[in-house]
């Protein structure tokens, strides 16, 4: 055992070599972003969300965590089924519909399935331009990904009293606009975004010039619960749940029906072969459209009752 008053003394480092120290782990630092840049940069929200915080002008995610990753790969997986009993619901603090949340008022086709599209990392990924590297923004477009710049006009303000201008660069999912046409076939479409009206609307006009989404809801329209904000209640757009679907990369979204949710694997702009739209959603979708009530298979694929289960949350709708 070692003398007590050495276990006691401090070790002297001088200065000039503490100051070479900090200077080593701020390199290294920066070499690991840089690496990663490298590798394909992920959006705004998904580096908050690395390093645990989750706040952007346009992020259609809740400040909570997201959750991992669904499944790698191109097809659905079943989500990991946790053996928990599953109990009672809990209320919503709800937030009812407003005529400024609906663009467009056409009436559903009572026929066709309703599918419920999110926007970020489902539909698109935006970045914002002055971060984008370069490198980057080269690499996706050479690789054939579609892209646009969209002028945001930001609540904030300058020091005029101006309201400040953001710009986004907008990549479009492999896709997206054979998607929308081949969905709006035997589906009515609904864009439900937990993104602003300013940062969205101008979005959405620029993928949807064909008007094949229906109706438009923005931030205002989700709903706060016990466990997580902005969450997706579909029982303000249909009484009857059997024919409505939600697709979101965040499973938290569909948190009050989960046996209406199709959570689908995160776009980013580092993944120009993405084939979700096309090779997964669209004939999932169209089997969907050929059924009386989609909640039955929805669960027998991914088990969203237990999943939320299995991350401490009561299930609710469980029941068919």
């Amino acid at each position: 055992m070692a003398p007590q008053h050495l276990e006691r003394a401090d070790v002297y480092v001088p200065r000039p070599l503490q100051a070479w120290r900090a200077l080593m782990n701020w390199l290294a630092l920066f070499f690991q972003i840089f690496r990663q840049i490298l590798r394909g940069t992920p959006s705004l929200a998904q580096v908050l969300s690395y390093i645990g915080l989750r706040h952007s002008i346009h992020s259609s995610a809740s400040p909570s965590p997201s959750p991992p990753p669904i499944a790698p790969g191109v097809s659905f997986r079943p989500l990991p089924v946790a053996d928990t009993p599953l109990q009672g619901a809990f209320p919503p603090q709800r937030t009812s519909f407003s005529d400024s949340d609906v663009s467009v008022h056409d009436e559903l086709c009572p026929d066709k399935l309703t599918v419920v599209l999110d926007l970020d990392e489902t539909l698109v990924c935006a970045y914002d331009s002055a971060s984008l590297p370069e490198i980057v923004r080269r690499q996706a477009i050479e690789a054939g990904l579609k892209w646009f710049e969209l002028e945001c006009v930001s609540s904030d303000k300058e020091c005029d009293g101006k309201s400040k201008i953001n710009y986004v660069t907008v990549f479009e999912r492999p896709g997206l606009q054979d998607f929308l046409k081949g969905a709006h076939k035997f589906a009515n479409l609904i864009l439900f975004t937990a993104g602003l009206e300013d940062y969205a609307r101008p979005l959405v006009d620029r993928i949807d010039q064909e008007k094949l989404i229906t109706q438009r809801l923005y931030r205002p329209s989700t709903v706060s619960t016990e466990y997580r904000e902005h969450v997706k209640d579909l029982s303000g757009l249909s009484k009857d749940l059997s024919r409505i679907v939600l697709v979101d990369n965040n499973p938290f979204s569909f948190l009050l029906q989960p046996l209406n949710g199709i959570p689908c694997i995160p776009f980013s702009a580092a993944q120009p072969q993405d084939d979700q739209l096309l090779e997964v959603l669209l004939p999932l979708l169209k089997h969907l459209s050929q059924q009386k009530d989609v909640r039955p298979i929805l669960y027998d694929k991914f088990h969203m009752p237990e999943w939320f289960q299995m991350h401490g949350i009561p299930s609710s709708g469980s029941n068919v």
